[in-house]
């Protein structure tokens, strides 16, 4: 079920996609306007970089295709490449909003290769306000055309699970937080060019036990994010999910409550090559002027967990 990465027509046919025979570890960044000057002042050692537009924050996406190889080459002098691009709206509104969304989507995709780029995460959108399955003729509609592109470029899409506040009944942004959503999803837009970029946190969350789902639809994730959960169980036991507090905290890996060595076993079993970048941006400890401290940890202790064999099959949810 492996996409091609061999770069698609167009002028950058000299380029050739990243693919790495084991796992790389990488981090997310939010370029500032300089692309290639935000590669800088990271922590050493890590081997690859999404660039990733969130667009409630940024607004737009700029443009991809003049900074490419600038940005190739800042991340080479650094020992590393650009393992993915980023836009993260609502491409199924039907507004300015969406339009943006849209364009911005397109110009990644048809933008990934000339950064050596094998994929292009993104959230599956949603139609304002209602049920996840009344999405999905218009997921149909957009995401089609989303994976023709991505097959004719030779890149895949990875959709990530991110509640993004929403639930099954209501949303406003993404429909693909539930596995049940990755189904009808999948059954709407069959093509290999589609998958997922998972994120265990974003199911621990909803009290989902990552471990199994990943191994579930592993031939269908084709990038994860480095964010841990941590599960506050007196919370819970006391307010439940629907208070003001929330019982399930983000924490740099390392920090919560999944053993990512047993994360890395079960990637290697099934055969992933991709790559685990660190989101940062969320650890209730260890940012802003802690940041870069949470990364480094984050990415020491994910280098360790990739090479050392797993003991145990524990549940992160214990």
């Amino acid at each position: 079920m492996q996409m091609p990465l061999e770069p698609g027509p167009g002028p950058c046919l000299g380029c050739r996609m990243h693919v790495s025979p084991t796992i790389s570890l990488g981090t997310v960044i939010r370029p500032g306007a300089d692309l290639p000057a935000s590669l800088a002042g990271w922590p050493a050692g890590l081997e690859c970089f999404q660039l990733a537009w969130a667009l409630k924050h940024c607004g737009h996406v700029p443009d991809l295709l003049e900074p490419a190889a600038a940005v190739r080459e800042a991340a080479a002098a650094r020992g590393a490449f650009i393992s993915a691009l980023g836009v993260y709206g609502n491409p199924l509104r039907e507004d300015a909003l969406g339009a943006v969304a849209r364009d911005g989507l397109s110009r990644a995709i048809l933008a990934a290769r000339h950064y050596g780029a094998a994929v292009v995460g993104c959230f599956a959108g949603r139609v304002p306000w209602t049920p996840v399955p009344e999405s999905i003729p218009r997921f149909r509609q957009v995401f089609g055309e989303y994976a023709r592109m991505a097959e004719g470029e030779g890149v895949r899409l990875a959709v990530e699970n991110c509640l993004q506040g929403g639930n099954w009944e209501r949303g406003e942004t993404n429909i693909a937080f539930h596995p049940a959503a990755w189904d009808l999803m999948f059954d709407a837009v069959p093509s290999l060019a589609l998958g997922l970029e998972f994120e265990p946190c974003h199911l621990m969350c909803q009290l989902i036990d990552p471990l199994p789902v990943m191994e579930r639809y592993l031939e269908r994730i084709y990038h994860l994010h480095g964010k841990d959960g941590q599960l506050n169980q007196a919370l819970l036991a006391t307010t439940g999910t629907h208070g003001p507090d929330y019982v399930v905290r983000h924490r740099f890996p390392g920090l919560g409550d999944t053993d990512w060595k047993i994360l890395f076993q079960k990637l290697v079993d099934g055969g992933y090559q991709g790559v685990v970048d660190i989101e940062g941006g969320h650890d209730p400890v260890f940012r802003g002027d802690r940041e870069q401290e949470g990364q480094q940890n984050a990415f020491d202790y994910l280098r360790a967990c990739r090479a050392a064999p797993a003991d145990s099959g524990s549940s992160p949810l214990r």
